[in-house]
C-alpha cells in the first residue's frame, strides 16, 4: 500500500481535525437534551414552576431545535456551512449564558427555547460538513464515530448533570448545566474558524432561499409538535391543544402544494421531494424517528423513577446510563465498519438488542428490591446500549448514501426534523403515562409502588415504540434484498 504524500497526509489530518470540531459541537448540543434530565428537580426547587415549565424546559428545546433545522439546512447548502455554524455555535453560547444566569423560570425556558434554535441552526452544518468531507468507506468510519460520540453524550448526559449538581449543591447547581458550556463553546469557536473549510461545492441552478416554504415547513412542524410538547400527564392539561394537529393538516397539505408548484416554475425549493423517493432516505427517517421517539423517553423514565421514585442523588442517578454508553460508543465504532457489508442488518441487530435490553427493566422495575434495582437496570440497560449503538452510526450512513453531496445539509436536517418530532411526541407520551399514573395512584399508602406502576406504564409505550422501528427497519431490509 503506497505512502501518503506530504500534502496529502495533511490534507487528510485536517479534515479529521475538521470532522473532531463538528463532532465536539454536537456533543454540546445533545449534552444539553441528555444532561438537563438530571436536573428538573434542582431547577423546580430553585426557581419554582409546575409540570408545565419542566415539561417546556425538555420539550421545548426539541421543539425549537426542529423549527430551525431545514431552513438552516437549507442556508448552509447554499451559502455556507462554515458561516452557518459559527453563527449557530455563537448563538448557543449566548443562549446558554442566559440559562445561566435567569432568575425566574419564565427567563430559564426563553433561553431553552433560545438554545434550541442555536442547536438547530449547528446540527444540519455539522451532517452536511461530514458528507463534504467523506466518500466512500470514509463516510461510513466518520458515521460510525460520531455515533459513538454522540451515544456517550446521550448517554453520560445524566451522570455529568448530576456531578455538577453535586459540585453547585442542590438550590444552584443545575446553573452549572449551562456554565459549562460557555468555555467549551468558545474553544470550538477558535479551532472552527481555524479548520473548517471555507469553500464548498453547491449545486447547479437556482440557489434562492424558499421563504414561503420555509413558513409552511415551520408553522406545520410548530402544530405537530406543540400538543405533545404541552402533555404533561396532569389533570391541568387542556384537552383543545389536540386542535393543533388540524393547523398541521392544512399547514402540510399547503407547503406540498406550494413546493411543486415553486419547482415547475423552476425554482430550487426547500425541500426536493425526489429525496423522499430515495427508499434508503426516507426508510431511514422513518426508523430514526421511531428510535428517538423511544431513547431519549427512556433516559427521562428511567431518571425519574430513581430520582423521585427512590430517592436516589442525581449523580447516582445518572450513574446508572453509563453502562448504555460504554456500549453504545463500542458498537457504534464497531458498526459504522460493518454497515458497509451487512447494511440493513446491523439496524435490525440494534434495533432488537435495544428492544430486549429496555424490556428487560419491566421484569426488574417490576419484583426487584430497591437496593439492587439500580443495579439491575444498569446492567440490561448495557444491552440496549448494545443496540443503539449499532443503529444511530450505521443508519445515518444508509439513509444519507444516496444523497447528492450538494443537498446533503438540508437533507440531514430533514432527518434531525424527524428524530425531534419524534423525541417531542415520545417523551410527551410515554412522560405523560408516567405521571397520569401517580396522579390516578396519589392517594394509595407505598409510594415506591406507585412508581413501579408509572415506570411500567411509561416504558410499556418506549418497547412499543422500538418495535415499531424493528417492523419499518425489517421492511426496509426486504426492500434492498429484492432490490440487489
Amino acid at each position: 500500500m503506497s505512502e501518503l504524500s506530504p500534502n496529502d497526509a495533511h490534507a487528510n489530518r485536517v479534515k479529521w481535525e475538521s470532522f473532531w470540531v463538528c463532532v465536539g459541537v454536537a456533543c454540546l448540543t445533545i449534552l444539553d437534551i441528555a444532561k438537563i434530565n438530571v436536573g428538573l428537580p434542582s431547577v423546580e426547587d430553585s426557581l419554582g414552576g409546575g409540570a408545565t415549565e419542566l415539561q417546556l424546559i425538555v420539550a421545548g428545546y426539541a421543539l425549537a431545535f426542529g423549527l430551525a433545522l431545514v431552513p438552516s439546512g437549507r442556508l448552509g447548502d447554499i451559502r455556507s456551512r462554515r458561516t452557518m455554524f459559527l453563527i449557530g455555535l455563537t448563538s448557543f453560547i449566548l443562549a446558554s449564558l442566559l440559562c445561566a444566569v435567569a432568575p425566574t423560570i419564565e427567563i430559564l425556558v426563553i433561553g431553552r427555547i433560545l438554545q434550541g434554535v442555536a442547536a438547530g441552526i449547528q446540527m444540519p452544518q455539522v451532517l452536511g460538513l461530514i458528507q463534504q468531507l467523506f466518500q466512500g468507506r470514509d463516510r461510513g468510519k466518520a458515521f460510525g464515530l460520531f455515533g459513538a460520540v454522540i451515544g456517550l453524550s446521550t448517554a453520560f448526559g445524566p451522570t455529568l448533570g448530576g456531578l455538577l449538581i453535586a459540585i453547585g449543591g442542590h438550590e444552584d447547581g443545575w446553573r452549572l448545566l449551562f456554565w459549562m458550556n460557555i468555555p467549551l463553546g468558545m474553544i470550538a469557536i477558535w479551532f472552527a474558524w481555524r479548520l473548517l473549510p471555507k469553500t464548498q461545492v453547491h449545486e447547479a441552478g437556482a440557489k434562492n432561499l424558499d421563504v414561503t416554504g420555509i413558513l409552511l415547513l415551520g408553522a406545520a412542524t410548530f402544530s405537530l409538535m406543540l400538543p405533545f410538547v404541552l402533555t404533561t400527564g396532569g389533570p391541568d392539561d387542556d384537552p383543545a391543544r389536540w386542535f393543533w394537529l388540524v393547523g398541521f393538516v392544512v399547514a402540510g397539505a399547503a407547503f406540498v402544494w406550494w413546493e411543486r408548484r415553486y419547482l415547475r416554475i423552476g425554482k430550487s425549493p426547500v425541500v426536493h421531494f425526489g429525496l423522499l423517493r430515495l427508499s434508503s432516505y426516507r426508510n431511514g427517517i422513518l426508523i430514526a424517528t421511531a428510535y428517538f421517539a423511544a431513547i431519549p423517553a427512556m433516559f427521562l423514565i428511567v431518571t425519574l423513577f430513581l430520582q423521585q421514585g427512590l430517592g436516589l442523588e442525581a449523580v447516582f442517578a445518572g450513574m446508572v446510563s453509563i453502562p448504555f454508553a460504554l456500549a453504545s460508543a463500542v458498537t457504534s465504532w464497531l458498526g459504522g465498519r460493518l454497515v458497509n457489508t451487512h447494511g440493513r442488518s446491523v439496524v435490525v441487530l440494534g434495533v432488537v438488542l435495544a428492544g430486549l435490553g429496555i424490556g428487560a427493566t419491566l421484569p426488574i422495575a417490576a419484583f426487584a428490591s430497591e437496593a439492587w434495582m439500580p443495579w439491575l437496570l444498569a446492567a440490561v440497560l448495557a444491552v440496549a446500549g448494545a443496540g443503539g449503538g449499532f443503529v444511530i452510526s450505521p443508519n445515518q450512513t444508509l439513509t444519507l448514501q444516496d444523497v447528492p453531496v450538494t443537498q446533503g445539509g438540508v437533507a440531514g436536517s430533514v432527518g434531525q426534523v424527524g428524530q425531534r418530532v419524534g423525541t417531542a411526541i415520545g417523551v410527551a407520551v410515554a412522560s405523560s403515562t408516567f405521571f397520569a399514573t401517580l396522579y390516578a395512584e396519589q392517594g394509595l399508602d407505598n409510594p415506591v409502588e406507585i412508581y413501579r406502576d408509572a415506570y411500567l406504564r411509561g416504558t410499556t409505550i418506549i418497547v412499543a415504540l422500538l418495535v415499531l422501528a424493528l417492523i419499518l427497519s425489517l421492511l426496509d431490509l426486504r426492500k434492498r434484498a429484492v432490490s440487489a
